[in-house]
């Protein structure tokens, strides 16, 4: 049973059935791994429930994103063992927090990002999936890793036709760079156990409305076995098997 079934009624699986909605589309030939905003601001410095885990950084998904970690660094095994580029985002927060924008709208806590002990640490990378010297981070300051980034440019570059998706949250910046990636006409694929989300039911229902439009979820071992079955160093070019 997929994890979004529990929250559909049959009125919603029959119209998307048949509308045929959900459509495997398949993997494509040269995959880049995305791996979104998987920094301590979302799962804590410390792995702990998310009712803990929020009073010190408000953005913390707790358990569910510390697990989606250990699903990302297996996979990253794999990845890395192939030679394929690998590009992390992060978030850029001001200390006097002049570039929050719109993020100041919809959160009373949002002052936090730029004040505390938590914000010190809280826009960097997890060290358990540290990028490795070759590898990109990109900074950003919304949702997308696409929206005002030069990501598009480094992928065309680089002839990726495959995006795999990890990190969170899959319904806020996971979801916003999978639209995007198929606005771009990438082929996308999330890995289910590499992405994570504070709300059990955003989480669920957002990995549904993608998978019946946008991308293909699919689970840590599928990803693995499509990316052991790619030839060797098809990025050779560009110094990602170096």
């Amino acid at each position: 049973m997929a994890v979004w079934d529990a929250y559909l009624s049959e009125r919603d699986k029959s119209i998307f059935a048949g509308a045929g909605y959900g459509q495997r589309q398949g993997f494509g030939q040269r995959p880049a791994l995305i791996v979104v905003d998987t920094n301590y601001n979302f799962v804590g410095d410390r792995r702990e429930p998310v009712e803990e885990s929020i009073k010190r950084f408000r953005n913390s998904c707790g358990y569910e994103g510390w697990a989606s970690v250990d699903a990302m660094r297996e996979l990253l095994a794999h990845v890395r063992a192939k030679g394929l580029p690998v590009i992390y985002s992060t978030g850029i927060t001001r200390l006097d927090g002049r570039n929050r924008g719109a993020w100041s709208f919809k959160n009373s806590r949002s002052a936090e990002d730029a004040a505390g002990a938590p914000a010190e640490i809280g826009q960097q990378i997890v060290q358990e999936i540290a990028p490795l010297p070759r590898e990109f981070v990109i900074e950003k300051e919304k949702p997308s890793v696409f929206f005002g980034t030069p990501l598009a440019g480094y992928l065309t570059q680089w002839k990726v036709d495959q995006l795999l998706v990890v990190g969170g949250t899959t319904s806020g910046c996971v979801r916003a760079t999978a639209v995007d990636g198929f606005s771009y006409n990438f082929r996308v694929a999330l890995v289910e156990e590499g992405c994570f989300d504070r709300g059990q039911a955003s989480h669920a229902i957002a990995l549904w409305d993608l998978n019946a439009k946008y991308a293909d979820i699919v689970s840590l071992q599928e990803a693995i076995e499509y990316v052991d079955s790619l030839p060797d160093g098809i990025f050779s070019e560009f110094g990602w098997d170096a």
